[in-house]
């Protein structure tokens, strides 16, 4: 007698899929406005009960300030969904965006997102209105 069939396994493309929607809790965009040359740091605080991949993004940063994209790299992940999980990471204050002492308008750009995270940290709902 043979054994009845399972289901068919997902093939990998779509277990991966699944896998970066169960990572980003099903979120497609960050909530920080984030390039892939975004070099991050270790923030203030260390919060408890991350996902493994978040904690791993910690500790990195930790080690050393790391770009986004030297993180998904890492970490074999999309980059989109390392964007999302730093993105809930510098509102946990476990991670900053570290500003350069170097002038130019790549300090400026990054001073400019490091503001603008700490404001949409503090003030999360805030709506900006125009005239």
């Amino acid at each position: 007698m043979n054994p009845r069939p399972g289901p068919d396994p997902l093939p990998d493309d779509t277990a991966g899929i699944v896998r970066l929607y169960a990572l980003t809790d099903g979120r497609t965009r960050p909530r920080h406005q984030l390039s892939m040359d975004t070099v991050l740091g270790p923030g203030p605080r260390a919060p408890q009960g991350l996902s493994e991949e978040s904690a791993r993004i910690t500790e990195l940063c930790q080690e050393r300030t790391r770009p986004l994209v030297e993180l998904a790299g890492m970490l074999g992940l999309h980059v989109t969904a390392v964007r999302i999980l730093v993105s809930d990471l510098i509102d946990a204050s476990a991670l900053r965006l570290p500003v350069s002492d170097t002038p130019g308008e790549d300090r400026d750009a990054q001073l400019l997102r490091a503001a603008v995270a700490g404001l949409k940290r503090n003030w999360a709902h805030a709506v900006a209105k125009a005239g």
